[in-house]
């Protein structure tokens, strides 16, 4: 069974986004897709949403990945 992560970024930059990917694919998700929210008033988006699964049968009971 896979479970899912949404990650929220307020700050939406290169560097935040950068940061949000390598934090939570270091911890064994996967990167699965990213939503922008924009504003009417701006080119650039308000809100980033980060989504990553993983397979349940590799997590331990703190959420951290147990093994191969």
């Amino acid at each position: 069974m896979l479970t899912y992560k949404v990650i929220e970024l307020s700050i939406v930059s290169e560097e935040t986004i950068e940061a949000a990917l390598n934090k939570w694919v270091a911890k064994g998700w996967q990167y699965d897709g990213t939503q922008f929210a924009m504003r009417e008033s701006s080119k650039r988006p308000a809100m980033a949403f980060i989504l990553f699964t993983r397979d349940d049968g590799l997590v331990g009971t703190d959420g951290e990945l147990t093994g191969d």
